[in-house]
C-alpha cells in the first residue's frame, strides 16, 4: 500500500506531571515529570497523542510522494498502523479515504501551515464563557484585578512632558458625535420588533457591494464601504434573525450584489437557543435581534496569497474592519451593536453548512433596539449612552 504523510502537522512536546510518592519520600517536590507528544494536524482540528515511535516514523515518510509501505521495514509496521489509523499516514487504500478527503482539501486550500494550525485548534465547540468567568472568578474588573493582579498601564510614555508636541483639539463636528456614541451594547429589548427597513439599511451600508470591476469573465473585484486585503472582500455575511417585522425568524445568506437574503434550512433548535449556544451563553449578545456570523471564503483569498503567512491575518484584519463599519452604522440608525469572537464557530458552522477548511467562521456581530435600562454593565464612561443615576436609584447590574 502507498502512504505519505500529512500535509500539515505540527508535533510538539508536553510536560507530564504525575505525583510519586518514592520522590517525596527522599526529600524531593513528590513530582515526576516526563514527556509526551502532541500531533496537530490542521485537517484533523484535534489534538492527538503519538509516542516516540511514531514520531520517528512521522519524520521518515514524504507528506508529498507516495511511499510504498513496506520501504519502511517491519520495525515499522505497529507504528504505520497506528498513524493510519489516526489520520496522520494517509493511505491509498479505500477504508483510508475519508481522511485522504480531508488533508486533500486542506492541501488545495493554499493553507499556511501555521495559519492552518491556529484556525483548526482555536475554534470552539460547545464553550461556556460565563461560566468559565464565574468559576474563575473574573466576571467583574474588580475580579479581574483581584485574581491577575495589576494590569499594564493603560498608556505609556516615550517622552517627557516637555518634549511632547501637543496637538490642537478642534470642535467635534457629526461624525465625531457618532464616534462617541460607538459603545458595545450589551443589553437588548427583545420586546421590541426591528423593521425591516433598517435592516436592509444597515447591511447594505456594511457589507453590499457598491460596485464590482470585470477584470475577465470570470475575474470580479468587489468595491464596498471597508477595506480588504487584495481587494477581494472574502468575507460572507451569515445572519440569525429574530423578531424583524415582514423577516421570518431563521437562517439567512446574505448576497452583497442582489442586496437580498437568502433563506437556509431551519436550525435543529430554536434560533433563540441557538443563538445563546452559539454565543457561548453571553446572554446579553445573544438577545439582539440579527446576529451576524463573519464567515470568510478562505479559498477567496488564498487564491491570491498562496500560502502566504500574511494571508491568515488580512482576513482578521478585515473582520475588524467591517465590525467598526457596522458599530457606526448601526449608531447612525439609533441601534445598539457588539462583535465577539466567544463563540462556538462549530456549532454556527454546522448550522449554516459550512466546512472549516473552506469557510469557516471568525466572529460574530449583533445589533437591534437597545434595552431601556441597562441590566449588564456596559463601558460607557463618557455617559454618552447611559446617564448616571441620580441619587436614590438602585445601581446597575
Amino acid at each position: 500500500m502507498k502512504v505519505r504523510r500529512c500535509s500539515i502537522l505540527h508535533l510538539e512536546p508536553r510536560e507530564q506531571v504525575e505525583f510519586d510518592l518514592a520522590a517525596l519520600l527522599s526529600g524531593g517536590d513528590g513530582l515526576a515529570r516526563g514527556c509526551r507528544w502532541v500531533a496537530l494536524a490542521a485537517h484533523l482540528g484535534e489534538e492527538v497523542a503519538v509516542d516516540e515511535a511514531e514520531c520517528l516514523l512521522l519524520g521518515r515518510i514524504s507528506p508529498e510522494s507516495w511511499t510504498d509501505a513496506a520501504a519502511f521495514g517491519g520495525d515499522a509496521a505497529r507504528p504505520l498502523r497506528s498513524l493510519l489509523r489516526k489520520g496522520l499516514v494517509i493511505g491509498r487504500h479505500p477504508r483510508h479515504s475519508a481522511h485522504r478527503a480531508r488533508d486533500e482539501a486542506m492541501r488545495q486550500g493554499h493553507w499556511h501551515p501555521l495559519a492552518a494550525t491556529f484556525h483548526a485548534f482555536t475554534r470552539w465547540v460547545d464553550a461556556d464563557a460565563v461560566r468559565a468567568m464565574q468559576e474563575t472568578g473574573t466576571s467583574t474588573a474588580a475580579e479581574l484585578r483581584q485574581q491577575l493582579g495589576s494590569p499594564p498601564p493603560e498608556v505609556i510614555s516615550r517622552a517627557g512632558e516637555g518634549d511632547r508636541l501637543h496637538l490642537a483639539r478642534e470642535a467635534g463636528n457629526e461624525f465625531d458625535q457618532l464616534l462617541e456614541r460607538r459603545v458595545t451594547c450589551r443589553n437588548f429589548d427583545t420586546r421590541r420588533p426591528l423593521p425591516a427597513a433598517m435592516v436592509a439599511r444597515l447591511l447594505g451600508r456594511v457589507f453590499s457591494a457598491q460596485s464590482a470591476v470585470r477584470v475577465t469573465d470570470d475575474t470580479v473585484f468587489l468595491k464596498k464601504t471597508s477595506p480588504s486585503g487584495g481587494g477581494l472582500h472574502p468575507i460572507e455575511a451569515y445572519l440569525l434573525v429574530r423578531n424583524v417585522e415582514g423577516v421570518a425568524d431563521g437562517l439567512y445568506h446574505y448576497h452583497p450584489l442582489a442586496h437580498a437574503l437568502e433563506p437556509l434550512p431551519a436550525p435543529a433548535i430554536p434560533v433563540e437557543q441557538l443563538m445563546l449556544d452559539a454565543l457561548a451563553q453571553q446572554h446579553w449578545f445573544a438577545d439582539a435581534h440579527v446576529l451576524v456570523a463573519l464567515s470568510p471564503r478562505y479559498a477567496r483569498n488564498f487564491w491570491k496569497y498562496r500560502f502566504h503567512a500574511k494571508a491568515y491575518r488580512a482576513i482578521v484584519l478585515e473582520a475588524g474592519h467591517l465590525s467598526q463599519t457596522l458599530y457606526l452604522a448601526a449608531t447612525e440608525l439609533g441601534l445598539g451593536a457588539y462583535v465577539t469572537c466567544a463563540i462556538n464557530e462549530a456549532l454556527l458552522e454546522q448550522a449554516f453548512g459550512l466546512d472549516p477548511v473552506a469557510e469557516g467562521v471568525l466572529a460574530v456581530c449583533g445589533f437591534g433596539w437597545r434595552a431601556a435600562e441597562m441590566e449588564t454593565m456596559e463601558l460607557d464612561p463618557a455617559e454618552r449612552i447611559w446617564k448616571a443615576p441620580t441619587a436614590g436609584d438602585p445601581p446597575a447590574v
